[in-house]
């Protein structure tokens, strides 16, 4: 297998963890994106990928992959043990709902903060992201405010539950951490007061899975 990524990103992220926590990264083949140079966005990748996202995952008969989500369904069922997306109908419903909570109140808020607010990863990516948007500074300031809001969202959960989605480590985990890592070059702190939140980052990255990723 191959995924098509560029490391230290918040979506290859999510990805590599759970890769991690599969014990799969010795299998898979990484080829790195040049996002600053937006390759992502060139005709050869969107042959790929029409949607120009990464990563990408290609399978071994030349099936490609892409949203996090779903690589993390095929990786997690790969060899019929899942243990991140859920097992029981309610262990799933639980796991997509805070994994859907996670990508919009976090990793998409402060996308659209990042990218359209401040000048994100330069001027040759940015020429791809809605330059009508651009100055608009009361819509980045929203988006800010809704990822701070979706930050005090998941301390309290974490206030209640050890894990994002309930008492066992998941996928919505590996959102969140791909969210606090965009949150951080972002430039948006996590404030103090969010203590279950901070301590549960903590203890993520003294967590194998995480550590390896």
């Amino acid at each position: 297998m191959k995924i098509y990524d560029t490391p230290g990103f918040p979506n290859p992220l999510r990805v590599r963890i759970v890769l991690a926590e599969k014990n799969l990264l010795a299998r898979v083949e990484f080829i790195n994106i040049d996002l600053t140079a937006a390759e992502h966005k060139q005709p050869a990748f969107l042959a790929i990928n029409p949607t120009g996202t990464i990563p990408v995952l290609e399978l071994d008969d030349g099936t490609y992959i892409s949203e996090c989500t779903a690589i993390t369904e095929y990786l997690d069922n790969f060899a019929g043990n899942p243990t991140l997306t859920g097992t029981t109908a309610r262990e799933k419903a639980l796991i997509h709902m805070m994994q859907k909570r996670a990508e919009s109140e976090l990793i998409d808020a402060i996308g659209i903060y990042f990218h359209h607010a401040t000048a994100g990863l330069g001027p040759i990516l940015q020429a791809y992201k809605s330059p009508e948007w651009a100055g608009r500074t009361e819509w980045g300031q929203m988006h800010r405010e809704k990822a701070l809001a979706g930050l005090g969202y998941f301390d309290r959960v974490l206030r209640q539950q050890p894990f994002i989605a309930g008492e066992g480590f998941s996928m919505a985990d590996a959102t969140v951490l791909g969210g606090l890592l965009f949150a951080h070059y972002a430039n948006i702190a996590v404030p103090e007061e969010y203590s279950a939140l901070l301590a549960w980052k903590a203890r993520m990255y003294l967590r194998p899975g995480v550590a390896n990723a």
